[in-house]
């Protein structure tokens, strides 16, 4: 009689599981990879520098994208006293701790494109 396959129910993948659905939960969507990469590069950009760099967002996503990375205390945001007034994103120490991340997901994808289009 063959063993039913079960799923690893430890407490250590419990925690595994939750910390990883954390992290989906703060970088998901199609624009904080690329924000962040943007950021970790270029140090401190405006708004404005941000929306160029970041090709194909619009202006109402990279504001709300900003937010969400800023209340995760990923991305800095510094109102300068200027006429007329400018903003200034940098990368916090906390999403300074992302580069690796970002280095190693991107090493993946071209691995993965180049294994795919070989196989084509």
């Amino acid at each position: 009689m063959k063993k039913k396959a079960t799923v690893n129910n430890t407490f250590v993948c419990q925690v595994r599981m939750q910390a990883i659905r954390d992290a989906m939960s703060v970088l998901s969507g199609k624009w904080k990879f690329h924000i962040l990469g943007t950021l970790i590069e270029g140090d401190k950009l405006g708004f404005m520098d941000l929306l160029r760099e970041v090709d194909g967002i619009g202006t109402k996503m990279l504001s709300k994208e900003l937010q969400d990375l800023e209340i995760n205390h990923l991305v800095s945001r510094t109102v300068m006293n200027t006429k007329p007034i400018t903003v200034e994103y940098a990368i916090t120490e906390q999403g300074k701790t992302l580069s690796t991340v970002i280095e190693e997901l991107a090493n993946w994808g071209i691995e993965y494109r180049k294994s795919i289009l070989d196989t084509k």
